[in-house]
């Protein structure tokens, strides 16, 4: 992504560089990397990281109240579709209970 601002692209090439030159193999300044033994596997994961943000997100000191209620906004949102799936996931394992169940009924 280009900068209009000269000196924020500098800025940005020289922190680049920077981070690289330090065997860091994240691919931007500003992206950490997540450590192996942190997983998501199920939906229950996503929302629990998400109320930890969240939490974070209303704690901190040094951000705006319109910067707060968009990244909440935001965090809300990617909670739902997380929400969404998981009764999916259990709504499925119900059916493919039922089914199994009708499966092995119907053969003995």
């Amino acid at each position: 992504m280009p900068f209009v601002d000269a000196e924020k692209a500098r800025t940005y090439q020289r922190e680049y560089r920077r981070t690289r030159r330090a065997g860091d193999a994240c691919t931007t300044p500003g992206t950490s990397q997540i450590p192996v033994a942190f997983r998501l596997q199920t939906a229950q994961d996503v929302i629990d990281l998400l109320q930890e943000q969240v939490a974070l997100v209303r704690a901190a000191e040094q951000a705006g109240a319109l910067e707060k209620a968009r990244t909440i906004g935001f965090l809300a949102g990617v909670a739902l579709k997380a929400i969404e799936a998981g009764n999916l996931a259990a709504r499925i394992e119900m059916l493919e209970r039922v089914l199994k169940a009708r499966t092995e009924g119907g053969n003995s």
